[in-house]
């Protein structure tokens, strides 16, 4: 894949200290040879609680540990231009987070996407982002009528939190920068629960969040919130591994990666003691015990490339966020 040089605002994105948050790596780096390498390092963006993240990935890190052989220490990095940096860095050889994110990093890094989630058996891989109000406030019914209000994004650096909405409110005829207060959440979660503490009369967030996860944790209740908004499908959240990694290794992380599912994961015991049962969306494996499969509770995941990954760059053409901007050096 060419590679431009990009250069992020780290200033718009405020990196701050994230890189130095992953520490150092134990690797050599740069060795063609699998045996050189004594850990890998898995980083996730807190999209949610980082304590519950972590534990969503722990079946995930079990599967990586038995088809590689190498044992894997877990970060949780406080956002995704943190992950960035530290990939820049070469700090985390795997990570997962956001599509944009996948965008900004294609450009500085040498990262490569292999796997994405995906939601139900043999289902697309893809997310969608709701607009919410309170229900209580029904004279927000579009997002038209956001003009003034205090809308809560999740990351600047977010697909589905910040960028897909933002376009949104462009063709809606809002200009994000001045016609509206925007707050920064931080995660998902939290930008649903900021709007029902009324820090914000509308919230953008990952459908999932809205339809799955925060009603089954009780944090949520459906007749709670109005959709205003749905986006275009949005490619999903994937897994990137380091180019730098030896390829017959980067070959065992995808191939765990893309072996198990969520239910193969809880036979294999990667999740024992913690089985939840398989939603009934789930078809044939609905009930049987499964493991909670990665931040998005996912069925599998999926091979990835690149190219599936065009849909962000034509929503910077369309917000041409500060975010986006790339300088050719």
């Amino acid at each position: 894949m060419m590679r431009k040089a990009l250069k992020i605002s780290l200033a718009a994105i405020a990196v701050g200290t994230l890189v130095a948050s992953c520490g150092q790596s134990p690797n050599a780096r740069g060795s063609d040879d699998s045996s050189d390498i004594q850990e890998l390092v898995f980083a996730a963006v807190p999209s949610e609680e980082s304590q519950e993240l972590e534990e969503s990935f722990a079946p995930v890190i079990k599967a990586l540990e038995k088809e590689t052989g190498l044992p894997v220490r877990f970060e949780a990095v406080s956002s995704n231009a943190g992950v960035v940096e530290a990939q820049v860095a070469e700090r985390v050889d795997i990570a997962v987070y956001g599509a944009f994110s996948y965008y900004l990093a294609s450009g500085v890094a040498n990262v490569t996407p292999v796997a994405v989630d995906q939601r139900v058996p043999g289902g697309e891989s893809g997310v969608e982002s709701y607009g919410i109000v309170r229900s209580d406030t029904p004279a927000i019914a579009g997002l038209e009528d956001a003009q003034g209000k205090n809308v809560c994004f999740t990351d600047p650096a977010s697909s589905t939190g910040y960028l897909s909405p933002s376009a949104g409110l462009i063709e809606a005829g809002i200009d994000v920068e001045s016609d509206v207060e925007a707050i920064f959440a931080g995660g998902h979660d939290t930008a649903v629960t900021s709007l029902l503490a009324g820090d914000c009369d509308v919230a953008f967030a990952a459908a999932t969040f809205v339809d799955e996860l925060l009603p089954a944790r009780g944090a949520l209740k459906p007749e709670e919130v109005n959709k205003i908004w749905t986006s275009p499908v949005i490619p999903g959240p994937p897994v990137v591994v380091g180019d730098w990694l030896p390829e017959e290794l980067q070959t065992k992380i995808t191939t765990a990666l893309t072996k198990y599912d969520a239910v193969t994961a809880a036979e294999n015991g990667f999740c024992e003691g913690a089985e939840t049962e398989a939603p009934e969306t789930w078809g044939e494996f609905a009930g049987k015990p499964s493991c909670v499969w990665g931040g998005t509770a996912a069925f599998a995941f999926v091979p990835t490339n690149d190219e599936a990954y065009e849909p962000i760059r034509e929503i910077c053409e369309v917000t041409k966020a500060e975010v986006c901007t790339a300088e050719e050096q």
